[in-house]
């Protein structure tokens, strides 16, 4: 890193961590904060509004940085929005961005690595491996550039009203940052997101749950399933090898009656693997006991399996180097949607079907990745296009997308 670059990235602190960092009154902390959020710079000359002098110093003591939009696919089928954005250092990471049932609101779906460790079976961004983590004004940027996308293509009072982390990479391990872009997110004088409309989506990291509840209290939890049944989690999930269903569980009670919100638990149906009758009996009991155990019960998201390569392309090959762009996809959409809701309803446990938008232009769950070798490419152009090879979003509580199946 370039010892000369100023410590701080001004879109990515709270307003008492600038005043504190420059010696600045609060009040010109937060409107500096306020310049920084809405224009993505700091002017020339001190607004009426600022002191001078803590214009100087906040431009001594940090810079705004930015992402550069190398992509914005817009979906022919509903109103999805996906964006890539290259990071400083060639890396790439997607975004999109989600209509909410109320006209004008709009969930961000962000990324919080470049990449991701934990290879869930089910999920294109697995298949990447995990480069690094985002710095937390790489995150926030995000939300910044679509809210600025919205207010050049929407307009009419169109605002960014939730955050989704549910990008590329698992968040709660990258849980400083993405603290942090929380906070800041939150800050009326940022982007000023009811905390309450911020949900963090993880495959199960106890620690990082817990950070959670203790830290940013107000942010609802998303946990990925997979599978109830062990050994088949463990397949589709290695996490599960690390911290089996049972711990993460526990850190998910704990953070449902530290916060009071029901946690999400999302279970995308895999044909043949994960869709049985007894497979919903499991997960009907498993809801039910967690119900009786923390007082809350979990909301039930069902997630119909989005592709991630191509259906009769050849298997991976034994170095797991896919150097065509043909990837085989491993799984196939079930048939069993609704058969699988009556076997929960009849158990009494109630469930959604998730609407996972902008499938045509990669955008729907699941389906986040970019090509290794694109970071190289100039201008951003593609490696040879497959499909599932975008952004994975879906929509975050309490307001969801138009449902239409």
């Amino acid at each position: 890193m370039d010892e000369r670059r100023p410590r701080l990235a001004l879109q990515a602190v709270l307003p008492e961590e600038l005043a504190g960092a420059c010696g600045i009154d609060i009040t010109d902390a937060r409107r500096i904060v306020s310049l920084a959020h809405r224009l993505g710079e700091l002017p020339a000359r001190a607004p009426a509004t600022v002191r001078r002098v803590a214009l100087e110093a906040a431009r001594s003591a940090g810079e705004i940085r930015t992402l550069a939009l190398v992509e914005r696919r817009a979906s022919a089928e509903d109103p999805f929005v996906k964006y890539a954005f290259r990071l400083e250092d060639g890396a790439t990471v997607e975004s999109v961005r989600i209509p909410l049932e109320r006209p004008g609101r709009y969930s961000a779906c962000v990324s919080s690595q470049v990449g991701c460790a934990l290879a869930c079976a089910f999920c294109a961004t697995g298949r990447m491996g995990l480069t690094r983590n985002l710095e937390a004004w790489e995150i926030i940027e995000q939300v910044r550039l679509i809210r600025r996308d919205l207010g050049a293509t929407v307009g009419g009072g169109a605002r960014v009203h939730g955050v989704l982390f549910q990008g590329m990479g698992e968040p709660l391990a990258n849980a400083d940052r993405v603290i942090q872009a929380i906070r800041v997110l939150s800050e009326p004088s940022a982007q000023a997101i009811d905390m309450r409309n911020i949900t963090v989506c993880t495959a199960g990291l106890p620690s990082g749950i817990r950070r959670l509840a203790a830290e940013v209290p107000g942010v609802r939890l998303g946990l990925s399933l997979g599978s109830v049944r062990p050994g088949r989690r463990r397949q589709l999930m290695p996490i599960d090898g690390a911290h089996p269903l049972d711990e993460v569980l526990a850190a998910v009670g704990e953070h449902a009656r530290a916060t009071g919100h029901a946690p999400m638990w999302a279970y995308t149906l895999l044909a043949g693997q994960n869709d049985a009758d007894e497979d919903a009996a499991s997960l009907a009991a498993l809801a039910r006991a967690f119900a009786a155990q923390h007082g809350i019960s979990p909301r039930l998201s069902l997630i119909p399996y989005n592709a991630i390569g191509v259906a009769d392309a050849p298997p991976p090959s034994p170095g797991g180097v896919e150097d065509s762009g043909a990837a085989a996809d491993p799984f196939a959409r079930s048939a069993r949607l609704e058969a699988f809701r009556a076997v929960l309803s009849a158990a009494g446990v109630g469930s959604i079907v998730r609407y996972s938008g902008g499938g045509d232009v990669g955008a729907a769950c699941g389906q986040l990745a970019r090509p290794p070798a694109e970071a190289q490419r100039p201008g951003g152009r593609r490696a040879s296009p497959r499909p599932g090879a975008s952004a994975g979003a879906a929509a975050a509580a309490p307001d969801a997308p138009p449902r239409p199946v």
